[in-house]
């Protein structure tokens, strides 16, 4: 199972080649593709990453819970599955992020991997510090807090519930 935490800054050469973290291409290495699907984040100036196996469920979702032909799902399928790239890793683990992606990202000469669970986000680090202290104040703000589910309730039910 994919699971992506920690946060990873790595240097981006003039080509835009930048190595994704070990561990995050570690929890790639059993999928068929040998790389990332990634595209510009509708919510952020960051970049959205994942494995194949995520896009697929991501399309099972949107499927599952919108109509094909409706406004919503044209505007998700349009704003991430068009968008998105495919890119393979190559030897040393680099992948070549496309022009576009590092002006949406304002990525220059460093791009930080943060890991966000199923999915990674890239981000500019300075931009990223911001996000996170942002974050860290809403949180802080809200009193925000967490119940820690049984590890072994399946996600999307609860305890107790009948089939």
């Amino acid at each position: 199972m994919t699971f992506f935490i920690g946060t990873f800054e790595n240097k981006v050469d003039k080509k835009g080649r930048v190595s994704v973290p070990a561990t995050f291409r570690q929890m790639l290495s059993d999928q068929p593709f040998q790389g990332i699907v990634i595209f510009r984040s509708y919510r952020a100036d960051a970049l959205e990453a994942a494995g194949m196996d995520f896009m697929r469920r991501l399309h099972n979702s949107m499927s599952s819970s919108l109509d094909l032909f409706s406004d919503e799902h044209d505007d998700l399928a349009t704003a991430i599955l068009a968008d998105s790239h495919q890119l393979s890793f190559d030897g040393d683990g680099r992948i070549l992020l496309p022009p576009a992606l590092i002006a949406h990202a304002q990525i220059t000469d460093r791009a930080a991997f943060v890991g966000k669970g199923d999915i990674f986000q890239v981000w500019n680090p300075v931009s990223l510090e911001e996000k996170k202290q942002e974050a860290r104040d809403r949180a802080k703000a809200k009193k925000l807090t967490i119940s820690l589910s049984d590890a072994s309730t399946p996600r999307g039910s609860r305890e107790g519930e009948n089939g």
